[in-house]
């Protein structure tokens, strides 16, 4: 009948990426005549586990390059943008302690879209974080109750004796001795 140890380790209990949408419309005092770039930069952001869910807190700049009147002046809006996103966990079996959550950002924030509507910018940031739950675990392995036989160690005195005794045991002439 087999025998089982438990073992408690580290691991990731639960893994899972999502994708953010964040749509945005802001007034300028120059009314753009057309939209020449939009990239976001600085992203930071963290995470923390309350029940069953994680809040995500995180900001990132958006720069947006236009033109104004009639495309003959270009200027740059800058804005800080932050966010707070929730991830619901989903109910597992294992039994955990000592959760960590650990935040990738697997897509990092990108201006998907951008428009002139009404003298304003609309545009729409999309983002793609993965998330990892790390805790302890217990995993079962089955033993085996016999254990291997314990190998006497010799002496070095010991290890001479044992060499003198095959040395005795064993005739130089063995290959003669066969042949006869």
């Amino acid at each position: 009948m087999p025998s089982y140890k438990e073992i408690v380790t580290k691991a990731v209990i639960a893994k899972g990426k999502k994708t953010f949408t964040d749509e945005y419309t802001v007034s300028v005092s120059n009314f753009p005549s057309t939209i020449l770039g939009c990239w976001v930069i600085n992203h930071n952001f963290n995470g923390v586990k309350s029940g069953d869910e994680i809040r995500i807190t995180g900001s990132y700049d958006v720069n947006i390059w236009y033109s104004y009147d009639n495309d003959t002046k270009t200027e740059v809006l800058k804005e800080n943008k932050t966010y707070t996103e929730i991830v619901h966990l989903r109910d597992r079996e294992e039994e955990t302690s000592g959760e960590e959550i650990i935040i990738r950002s697997l897509k990092q924030p990108n201006c998907v879209k951008v428009d002139i509507i009404d003298g304003n910018i609309k545009y729409i940031i999309e983002k793609e974080l993965g998330i990892e739950l790390v805790g302890d675990i217990k995993v079962k392995i089955e033993t085996n109750l016999e254990e291997d036989p314990w190998e006497e160690i010799l002496e070095e005195s010991k290890i001479e004796e044992e060499v003198n005794k095959i040395d005795e045991v064993v005739s130089d002439n063995f290959i003669d001795d066969q042949a006869i």
